[in-house]
C-alpha cells in the first residue's frame, strides 16, 4: 500500500488532539483566532511558515509541522565548495563599477566632504622631497599617512551609515572605494597592499548598503568587487566572507538551504576565526530559518566560541557587526522568533536590546522591530506597539529594505488584532514606515 504523505491541516489538528487541547484552548497559545485555525485544520487556509513553526514549538512537533508547510525551504543551488572560493562571485564583474551604480557627481561628492578629505589625505605628510619615490612612476609615496586618514574615514563612513538612508551614501562611498583603488595604483609596495586592502572593506561595505537599499544584485556586484581587491592586496580570505554575505542575502530572501550552503563553505579551519565565527552565526540563522533548532543553537554555540577566541586588529577594519557587545546572544534572540518561540525570544532580546549604544540608529531598529514582533507574536500587542511606535524615528531614518521585510512581519502579525485600540492607533504609522517614499 502506498504511503500518502499528510497534510498540514489534518496533522495539525492530529498533533493538537493528541496534546489534548481544544481549538479555543490552541487559538490562546499561539494567538491566532479560532476561526483562522479551523480554516489551516480544514484546508481552507494555507500556513505560513512563521505559523508552522509556532505550532512546532508549542506542540513539541520537532519540525514535523515545518516540513508540510508550503514555501518553508527553496531548492539549494549546487555547493559552492564545487569551485575554488570566490571563483563564481568575481564572474562577469565590471572593476569598480557593478550593476545598477553609476558614478557619482561632483555635487553629490561635495555634499558628503569626500572631495575635500581626498584632497588632504593625498596632499598629507612630510614634504614630497622627503618621502620615498614609486619605483615605476617615480612619484612621491605618501607612505602610512594615506593610509592612516582613509582609514579613519571609512570608521566615520560605517557610523555615517547607522544614521543615513543608504540611498544617501552609496555615491560617495562607491566613489572613495574607487579613488582609493586609483590611489594605490601610484603608491609604492610599503603602501599599496593596505589601500587596495581598505578600498576592499569599503566594497564590501557599498555591498552591504545596497543590500539595504533593496538593490541584491547591486550588493553581490559590490562583493565580487571587494574580493577581487582583497586579492589584489594579497588578502585570499575576504573571498570566504563574501560567501557569508551571500548566505545572508539568502536568509533575507526565504532562502534557508541556500544559505546553509554558501555559510557552510566558509568554516574552513583554515580561515580566520572571525569568518568562520561569522559564517558558523550565519548557518545557525539559516536552520533556524528552516525550523532546525538544535541545528541552529548548536551553530551558534561554535560561532560564540570563535568569535570569544577573534584577535582583532586594530590596524584592520573589523569585518561584520561592530555594535553588539554580545552578537550571539543576540541573534540567539533572533533566531528563536523564527523558531516560532516569540516568548523566550523577547526575553533574551529584551535584556539584550537595553546594551545597544545610542548613536547606532540602524542596529537599534534592526533588532528593536524583531524585539516588537517577538512580543507580538506572544500576544502582548499593546507593549509590542509601543515598542514599535518609539521605533518609528529610526526605522524611518535607517529607510533599510532588510529592517521592513520584519516591519511587513510585524503588520501581518498586528492585523490579527483588529479589536485592539493600540493596533488601530498605530496602523497609519506603521504604514508610512512600510511605504517611507509614499509609494
Amino acid at each position: 500500500m502506498l504511503y500518502e504523505r499528510p497534510t498540514f491541516g489534518v496533522e495539525l489538528r492530529r498533533l493538537r488532539i493528541s496534546a489534548g487541547l481544544t481549538l479555543t484552548e490552541f487559538a490562546s497559545s499561539v494567538h491566532y483566532s479560532k476561526g483562522q485555525l479551523s480554516k489551516i485544520e480544514t484546508g481552507q487556509k494555507r500556513p505560513t511558515p512563521e505559523f508552522a513553526r509556532l505550532c512546532d514549538a508549542a506542540l513539541d512537533a520537532d519540525g514535523a509541522l515545518s516540513d508540510l508547510a508550503p514555501g518553508t525551504l527553496v531548492a539549494s543551488r549546487p555547493s559552492p565548495s564545487d569551485e575554488p572560493a570566490g571563483a563564481t562571485m568575481r564572474r562577469g564583474t565590471a572593476a569598480h563599477n557593478p550593476p545598477g551604480r553609476s558614478a557619482p557627481t561632483r555635487r553629490q561628492l561635495m555634499a558628503v566632504g569626500a572631495v575635500s578629505v581626498l584632497s588632504a589625505t593625498a596632499t598629507a605628510g612630510p614634504p614630497a622631497s622627503a618621502q620615498p619615490l614609486h619605483p615605476d612612476t617615480g612619484c612621491p609615496d605618501p607612505g602610512p599617512d594615506l593610509l592612516s586618514v582613509s582609514r579613519d574615514l571609512f570608521d566615520q563612513y560605517r557610523r555615517l551609515g547607522q544614521l543615513s538612508p543608504p540611498g544617501a551614501l552609496l555615491p560617495v562611498l562607491a566613489e572613495q572605494t574607487r579613488a582609493l583603488g586609483d590611489l594605490a595604483a601610484r603608491c609604492g609596495a610599503r603602501t599599496r597592499p593596505g589601500l587596495l586592502n581598505l578600498s576592499a572593506r569599503y566594497a564590501e561595505f557599498v555591498g552591504w548598503m545596497a543590500q539595504e537599499a533593496g538593490d541584491d544584485a547591486a550588493a553581490l556586484g559590490w562583493t565580487d568587487d571587494a574580493v577581487r581587491l582583497a586579492e589584489e592586496a594579497g588578502d585570499p580570505d575576504l573571498a570566504a566572507y563574501a560567501l557569508t554575505r551571500r548566505a545572508l542575502i539568502s536568509y533575507y530572501r526565504g532562502d534557508a538551504a541556500d544559505a546553509i550552503s554558501l555559510a557552510s563553505a566558509a568554516c574552513s579551519p583554515r580561515l580566520p576565526v572571525r569568518i568562520r565565527g561569522l559564517a558558523a552565526q550565519h548557518v545557525g540563522q539559516a536552520h533556524a530559518l528552516a525550523g532546525d533548532r538544535a541545528a541552529c543553537l548548536r551553530h551558534l554555540d561554535q560561532a560564540r566560541t570563535l568569535l570569544d577566541a577573534d584577535r582583532p586588529d586594530p590596524a584592520t577594519p573589523q569585518l561584520g557587526t561592530t555594535h553588539l557587545v554580545d552578537p550571539i546572544t543576540m541573534i540567539t534572540g533572533w533566531c528563536l522568533v523564527d523558531l516560532g518561540r516569540p516568548r523566550e525570544a523577547a526575553a533574551v532580546l529584551d535584556e539584550a536590546c537595553t546594551r545597544l549604544p545610542a548613536h547606532a540608529l540602524r542596529t537599534r531598529a534592526r533588532y528593536g522591530i524583531r524585539r516588537a514582533l517577538a512580543h507580538a507574536r506572544s500576544g502582548e500587542v499593546d507593549h509590542a506597539c509601543a515598542l514599535i511606535r518609539d521605533l518609528i524615528p529610526a526605522v524611518q531614518t535607517a529607510d533599510s529594505a532588510t529592517i521592513r521585510l520584519d516591519v511587513r512581519r510585524l503588520a501581518r502579525t498586528l492585523a490579527r488584532f483588529r479589536n485592539s485600540q493600540a493596533v488601530a492607533d498605530l496602523s497609519p504609522v506603521l504604514t508610512a514606515a512600510l511605504h517611507p517614499h509614499g509609494g
